[in-house]
């Protein structure tokens, strides 16, 4: 696999990596063996990045990453996790040094290290990048040896504009895929001019994009391809990459003519991604080892030509745009 430059920190990583929300809770029955199995296979394919947070399943997902490093030994891949989201309510004031360092400890304890690699504010509210002393928080704590980079993942394009004004911010994480292309403009820029590494999460906008989904489909309780249709939960563009579900099957239906011979909707849509060269890496989740050696291999695919790329935009244009262009 194909390595690139993690922005400023001096590491490469791999331009796919392991997305680890759903090993963690909220994409319905977890199976741990299958999880322990999916990271397992990854590792072994060469993967050697890996995103989780705090909060998924509760330290769940970390706990799990650690499980499996302490198993294999060796040299450990970047692993980048996330801080903010344990706050009962989003407030500015809710970034608190004390509050900042707490999350951060249970982190190093969950995920069993010393420093962690990247520690990045979770999705935190809009004012909180109008706010400095945030983010020198979180150099006070680069400085005291507990984290080694911290970054942001944010969910609107303004958010990762005014994050990435902030030197010490080595990374932004955004969501980008073939149904939300707004990232691609100004702020891909702006993040290359700045050398800051950009990760890509919900690359498949939630399973759409995997073209296995049907009107039928049903989703579990505990799903929040159920749950947060409307952003009950949290941000609706985390959920079918804010979608709405039914135009979004139509959609796929007219990408499905662009898949290459001998690979699928999944990693078409994943090396149109990789297309971009501000793109550091890509996080596609995976449950079970099947899963995570196909989003690898699509790292392998020819790049896209020019037809195909022309082909994803206009389908852009004509059927998502309305939805969700202005809106992140």
């Amino acid at each position: 696999m194909r390595s690139r430059a993690f922005g400023r920190t001096g590491r490469n990583v791999g331009e796919i990596g392991f997305g680890a929300w759903a090993i963690g809770a909220a994409w319905g029955k977890v199976d741990d063996a299958e999880s322990v199995a999916a990271l397992h296979a990854a590792l072994d394919a060469g993967l050697d990045f890996i995103d989780t947070a705090d909060v998924y399943g509760d330290g769940h997902s970390e706990r799990l990453i650690a499980r499996v490093l302490k198993e294999r030994g060796g040299e450990r891949p970047f692993v980048a996790t996330k801080a903010g989201r344990r706050l009962p309510q989003q407030t500015v004031e809710g970034y608190s040094a004390d509050n900042l360092e707490a999350w951060i400890d249970r982190s190093l304890r969950n995920l069993e290290v010393e420093v962690l690699d990247l520690v990045q504010l979770h999705c935190p509210p809009t004012d909180a990048y109008y706010h400095p002393e945030v983010f020198e928080r979180m150099e006070r704590l680069v400085e005291r040896g507990k984290l080694r980079h911290y970054g942001v993942s944010v969910e609107r394009v303004e958010e990762g504009l005014k994050a990435i004004e902030y030197p010490g911010v080595a990374s932004v994480q955004i969501i980008y895929n073939m149904f939300r292309h707004r990232p691609a403009g100004l702020f891909f820029r702006q993040a290359r001019q700045r050398n800051v590494a950009v990760i890509v999460r919900v690359p498949l906008a939630s399973g759409l994009l995997s073209g296995k989904f049907s009107a039928d489909t049903r989703f579990e309780a505990d799903d929040h391809r159920q749950f947060n249709r409307h952003g009950e939960a949290f941000d609706v563009g985390e959920t079918f990459a804010g979608v709405p579900y039914e135009v979004g099957l139509a959609a796929v239906e007219k990408l499905r003519p662009l898949v290459p011979e001998s690979a699928t909707l999944a990693q078409l849509a994943l090396r149109w991604i990789l297309m971009d060269e501000a793109v550091t890496v890509v996080i596609p989740g995976a449950r079970n080892p099947q899963q995570a050696r196909a989003n690898i291999a699509a790292a392998s695919l020819d790049a896209l030509p020019p037809e195909t790329m022309d082909a994803v935009a206009r389908i852009y244009e004509q059927d998502i745009k309305p939805y969700v262009h202005q809106r992140w």
